[in-house]
């Protein structure tokens, strides 16, 4: 008989739902304030540099920007939904829903009666548009980041990833429909909700001291939290472009045997510290995909280098444009035009503040321990006495031979000049092909009596397998009592956790593992 009483009244059930709504919503936009900060490569930069000076520890948590990142987005994206289930489900209770049926200009509840249809709601007003704009781009940027697709496809992760464009325009227009309405600063001036809460019935009654309530739609709030990160990305984008415009000179092309690609290049105004990476765009190949390479050079050397493994379209085209699929040399012109965007600072550039290092790399991953070797390399030719560091414990994981054949030209280097100063214990280095066994490299016992390794031509012969981690942090903390050990990585998750872990166990009162991994 009474079927809007009955909507309302059911709405009795949910009468928390609101606030469940609210709640997620200002998370909701403090998340969306932290989201884009983590991305912010220069700011992040800046403050790795001023930073490290006062706490080396403090500096080091900007290392982990990426997963801070994917944690807020989880949030979000967590927030979303809650928000989403209980805007659906808000009905407010009998007394505030029939507030407002009179003039319908002082209305709390937005849904006015059963006969309301959501879709037309949704549709028709700025709240319900945007809602749902912002829901489907979150949708395809937190689908298409998934680790299969990002490793697979990476075109798609980049592409979607930037609909976060329409994801905040989107979430700053959201609260402008003002959809949700609270108690005006008048109203609550002579209904105070917190004495009057409880005398709902006596509302507008002569002899109450609770007149009906006042309510209007709630200003928008979520701009004022996301405008100052928006500003501050703006700036990066800014600095990118203008970085992006500058010339860059390749220098020299080396198409190394394992199919990976080393560019050495000049920019002026230029400067670089060991472990340090850009981001590498060629137009000719796309003008929106930017790629991140670890630089392979020393700060001593007057060009910048970054060695590139073909694994992907993106570097196979490059590799192509490059010539590399060419018997004949290409002429300087031919080569391809390229933009560098950096160089950003990681867990490396504190390589030489430590007395003990450990530098563990794995497959290509080794590119950032490069830079370290070189520039040691540089400073002892260099007689640099200002060199903290004491000792170099090098570990190279490889699953085959091919992947040593552009590294061991260097490590030769650095192993003829440490004997000539009679500092051969400065560094040592093992090297790890890690898909053999000592039984399936029984053949190479041939060459046991020769000098050099016959698969990399160093003196230090080739292990097989993997390490046993336990074994190697035990010697070296019982050979370097009272220090400081700094652990770097620069290879797969797993290892990382391995590494990470052994770190914690073996540090105890006389010495202490300190882990840093690189991470871009």
């Amino acid at each position: 008989m009474f079927p809007e009483k009955h909507f309302i009244i059911s709405s009795l059930s949910h009468q928390h739902a609101l606030s469940w709504a609210r709640a997620p919503a200002g998370c909701l936009n403090f998340n969306c304030m932290l989201i884009l900060l983590p991305v912010c490569r220069n700011l992040l930069s800046f403050l790795r540099g001023s930073i490290q000076y006062c706490s080396r520890t403090a500096a080091r948590q900007l290392d982990r920007n990426i997963t801070f990142h994917k944690l807020v987005a989880y949030m979000i994206a967590f927030h979303t939904v809650t928000v989403f289930l209980n805007r659906n489900s808000s009905l407010l209770p009998f007394v505030l829903s029939e507030i407002g049926n009179g003039d319908n200009a002082s209305f709390l509840n937005p849904i006015r009666s059963n006969e309301t249809n959501p879709t037309i709601v949704m549709f028709t007003t700025i709240a319900g548009l945007t809602g749902v704009a912002i829901t489907l781009a979150l949708i395809l940027i937190i689908t298409s980041s998934m680790e299969v697709i990002r490793r697979s496809y990476f075109e798609v992760f980049w592409y979607t990833h930037h609909l976060f464009i329409i994801f905040f325009i989107g979430l700053v227009l959201h609260g402008f429909g003002r959809i949700v309405r609270g108690q005006t600063e008048k109203s609550m001036n002579v209904s105070n909700p917190l004495v009057c809460a409880d005398h709902f019935e006596d509302w507008g009654k002569n002899d109450s001291f609770c007149p009906v309530p006042k309510f209007a739609g709630n200003p928008p709030m979520t701009w004022k939290y996301v405008v100052g990160p928006m500003i501050l990305y703006v700036c990066e984008r800014i600095v990118r472009l203008y970085r992006s415009h500058q010339k860059v000179v390749i220098t020299k092309v080396v198409m190394h045997p394992s199919k990976t690609l080393e560019l050495q290049m000049k920019k002026k105004g230029f400067h670089m510290e060991v472990g340090q990476y850009v981001f590498i765009q060629c137009p000719s190949v796309s003008r929106l995909e930017w790629h991140p390479f670890t630089l392979t050079s020393a700060p001593e050397e007057d060009y910048f280098s970054a060695h590139i493994r073909i694994v992907g379209d993106w570097t196979q085209a490059l590799y192509e444009a490059c010539g590399g699929d060419k018997t004949e040399p290409q002429e300087a012109w031919q080569l391809p035009k390229l933009a560098i965007d950096g160089p950003f600072g990681t867990a490396s550039e504190d390589v030489f503040r430590y007395e003990v290092v450990m530098l563990v790399g794995a497959g290509i991953g080794v590119t950032p321990f490069a830079s370290i070797l070189k520039s040691v390399w540089y400073k002892h030719i260099q007689n640099n006495q200002e060199v903290f560091t004491k000792k170099i414990y090098f570990y190279w994981l490889c699953p085959e031979t091919q992947a040593f054949e552009w590294f061991a030209d260097l490590l030769q280097s650095l192993e003829g000049q440490m004997t000539e100063k009679g500092m051969t214990d400065f560094l040592s280095y093992n090297i790890y092909l890690t898909r053999w066994k000592e039984t399936e490299a029984a053949h190479i016992r041939v060459h046991h009596e020769a000098e050099n390794d016959p698969i990399t031509g160093l003196k230090q012969k080739t292990l097989y397998g993997k390490p046993n981690w336990d074994n190697e942090f035990t010697n070296i903390a019982t050979k370097h009592p009272g220090t400081k050990v700094g652990v770097f990585l620069c290879g797969p998750p797993q290892l990382g956790k391995s590494l990470e872990k052994q770190c914690l166990s073996h540090s105890e009162a006389n010495v202490k593992f300190i882990f840093n991994k690189e991470n871009f």
